[in-house]
């Protein structure tokens, strides 16, 4: 019997290291392949496939149930977010979209005028819906009835899920432009004049004791488009007057018809503390800052040129961007959509709005 047990056959060496080395091999292929798998479990833990590269972002779907203050909305081209610096976000007004949008905004105007209905028969479970309003709360009305319906808001104000303000100051860097000449001290632009109103209050105090330049469909004296801002320049300060005062109701009266034109807003709206959230201290007057109208007359009057240049220190490192177009503000829906709260209903959408 040899010695592997067998009778009548001994084991050569050559077969012994034959049969060594195909062992090897095959514990060699073992752990190669083991590492493969390894590799491949720990790709898919990771979220990336072992071929092929990430999957393309979801363009986001926002379906504008009618437009603004119009029955004809702009062209909506695909690239229109994009030129707003905001990427997978497409605008619609097609009403035939509105089972696939990732969102439904329904402006405010046109709910309370009846000229637009809420699709409430056809809304697709879970599809969050945006209510929009940029006029503040004296001049909104049938709110009681959109109790429950509206997931966000999108407005001026602060605490809003998508804030959109009229304007703000950014950043900016190098000289800042020459103020204009001024000729005349103060001017006010109105077309809403009504005497209820608090800054038709003010005014008649304020204009025996300043001499204040009225132009605007209230005084027969409309400007055109591209002749406010010039017009305005040329004065000392600007009445920025909001037509009612309520929480971070600073509108373009502020943002556009003063600070952009190159001049003082004297402003009357909500208190200091809110403009100065949005503004340096010392960029604007504040009528509540002066117990009577003649005393603020006679501070505006007798401003000397070194204090009145004071107001203008935010232009060595800040300018003016302004907020003004539907479809910037719309494409700010996309910005926000990630961070939005899911599920939210506003249930009093009145009682949070006219607070």
């Amino acid at each position: 019997m040899g010695p592997w047990g067998k009778p009548g056959k001994t084991a050569s060496p050559v077969s012994h290291v034959g049969y060594s080395l195909s062992r090897r091999l095959r514990a060699v292929g073992v752990l190669a392949g083991a590492a493969l798998l390894s590799a491949i479990w720990l790709l898919w833990l990771l979220g990336s496939p072992p071929t092929g590269g990430p999957a393309p972002p979801h363009t986001l779907i926002i379906l504008i149930w009618h437009w603004p203050f119009s029955d004809r909305p702009p062209e909506l081209p695909s690239n229109t977010c994009i030129s707003f610096g905001v990427a997978h976000c497409h605008l619609s007004t097609n009403h035939s979209l509105l089972a696939s949008a990732d969102a439904v905004v329904f402006h405010h105007r046109e709910l309370q005028t009846q000229q637009a209905r809420l699709p409430l028969a056809k809304r697709p479970r879970g599809q969050p819906w945006v209510w929009v309003s940029m006029e503040s709360p004296s001049h909104t009305h049938g709110l009681g009835r959109l109790g429950g319906i509206f997931n966000w808001v999108l407005s001026y104000r602060r605490d809003s899920d998508i804030f959109v303000p009229y304007g703000q100051l950014e950043p900016h860097q190098g000289p800042a432009p020459p103020l204009p000449a001024k000729k005349r001290v103060a001017a006010w632009v109105v077309s809403n004049f009504q005497e209820r109103q608090r800054r038709v209050q003010v005014y008649r105090q304020l204009a025996p004791h300043l001499q204040v330049d009225v132009f605007g469909r209230a005084n027969r004296q409309p400007l055109c488009a591209n002749c406010l801002l010039p017009t305005v320049a040329q004065y000392l300060f600007y009445l920025s007057f909001e037509n009612s005062q309520h929480q971070d109701y600073i509108t373009e009266k502020f943002w556009r018809n003063a600070l952009a034109a190159g001049t003082v807003p004297v402003v009357l709206g909500p208190p200091r503390a809110t403009y100065e959230a949005f503004a340096p201290a010392d960029a604007f007057v504040h009528v509540d800052d002066f117990s009577t109208a003649q005393e603020l007359a006679s501070f505006l009057a007798n401003m000397n040129e070194s204090h009145y240049r004071r107001y203008f220190a935010w232009r060595d490192r800040l300018r003016v961007r302004l907020f003004g177009d539907w479809r910037e503000r719309f494409c700010a829906i996309c910005t926000h959509y990630p961070h939005l709260p899911r599920g939210q209903v506003y249930q009093d959408l009145q009682g949070w709005f006219q607070a």
